[in-house]
C-alpha cells in the first residue's frame, strides 16, 4: 500500500501541505482555548489572538533556525532548503524558546502578569503538540527504529498506521504517535490542574516537566535526532535542563507566591460562593 500524499490540495502554482494544514489545526484550537480561558480571567478580548500574531512567526522561526544550526552538515551544502519548511524539519525546543521570549516580553509591554498568561497558554501548547505530531506521522518522519509488522500489529494499532510506518521496506517505532498520547495525557492533566486551583506558575511548570520526561524517553527511541555530538541527543541534554529548571522553579514559586493563585485575580462573578447578593 502506497504511503499518505503529503499534499493535501493545489490551487494553481499554490501547493498546501497536510503537515501544514495540521501544525495550523493545533494553534487554533490551541488559541480558541487559551482566548476562552483568557476572558473569564479578564484578560482584553483575544488576547493571544493579538499575541500570536508576534508569538508565531518568531516561533516558527527560531524552530526552524534550532533545527537548522543542529543541521548545520547538511544545510551548509544545501542552503535553499534552509527554508524549506513545508518539506518538515522544526525543532519544538526551539519553537518553545522563540514564544517563551516573545511572551515575556509582549506581557511585560501589556503590563499583565507573565506567570498568569503562561497558566492560561500551557493546556494550549501541548494540546497543539498532541496534535501537531500527526504532521511527522504524514511526513513519515520523528520515527523510531526499526520493528517487525508483527509488533506494529501487538499495539493494536489501525492499519493506516502501521502502513505509514512502512517505509523504503522497513517498518519502524512509531514514535510520533507515543509523544502525541504522552502529550494527550499532559493536557488532561493540566486541565485538572487548572480545577484544583494550583500556585501561580505552577500550570506552565508542570507542562514543561511534564513534556521533558516524556521527551527525553521517546527521544532516546529515535533514529532522526538532533544531535550535539555523536553520542548526545540535543532533545535529551534540553529535557533534563529543563526538568531540573522545573523543579526548581516549582520551589521558588512556593516560596515566592504562597498565596497567588492561579485563579486568584478571577472576576467576583466567575469564583464559586463569590458576587451573590446577601439576603436581607
Amino acid at each position: 500500500m502506497e504511503p499518505l500524499n503529503r499534499i493535501a490540495f493545489e490551487v494553481g502554482p499554490f501547493t498546501v501541505y497536510w503537515y501544514g494544514m495540521i501544525i495550523m489545526m493545533g494553534i487554533l484550537l490551541g488559541i480558541w482555548l487559551a482566548n476562552r480561558e483568557a476572558s473569564r480571567h479578564g484578560l482584553p478580548k483575544g488576547f493571544f489572538s493579538d499575541m500570536l500574531l508576534y508569538a508565531l512567526p518568531i516561533a516558527i522561526i527560531s524552530a526552524r533556525f534550532y533545527y537548522v544550526i543542529f543541521n548545520w552538515d547538511y544545510f551548509s551544502q544545501n542552503p535553499s532548503q534552509i527554508i524549506a519548511i513545508w518539506e518538515g524539519g522544526i525543532a519544538i525546543h526551539g519553537a518553545l524558546i522563540g514564544g517563551f521570549l516573545t511572551t515575556y516580553f509582549y506581557t511585560k509591554r501589556k503590563q499583565v502578569s507573565f506567570w498568569k498568561v503562561a497558566d492560561i497558554a500551557a493546556p494550549s501548547l501541548i494540546l497543539g503538540q498532541s496534535i501537531g505530531r500527526w504532521g511527522n506521522f504524514i511526513n513519515q518522519e520523528a520515527h523510531g527504529g526499526p520493528v517487525t509488522r508483527t509488533f506494529l500489529e501487538s499495539l493494536k494499532l489501525p492499519e493506516f498506521i502501521i502502513n505509514q510506518m512502512y517505509i523504503n521496506g522497513v517498518y519502524y517505532h512509531p514514535t510520533f504517535l507515543y509523544e502525541s498520547l504522552w502529550n494527550l495525557v499532559g493536557f488532561i492533566l493540566l486541565m485538572v490542574m487548572r480545577k484544583v486551583n494550583p500556585i501561580r506558575g505552577y500550570l506552565i511548570v508542570s507542562y514543561v516537566i511534564w513534556y521533558s520526561i516524556g521527551r527525553f524517553f521517546i527521544e532516546g527511541m529515535r533514529t532522526d535526532s538532533l544531535m550535539v555530538t555523536e553520542s548526545l541527543r540535543a532533545a535529551q541534554l534540553m529535557s533534563i535542563f529543563l526538568v531540573g529548571i522545573g523543579v526548581w522553579l516549582l520551589i521558588l514559586l512556593k516560596k515566592k507566591y504562597p498565596d497567588v493563585q492561579y485563579r486568584s485575580k478571577l472576576p467576583q462573578k466567575n469564583q464559586k460562593g463569590r458576587g451573590k447578593k446577601k439576603k436581607k
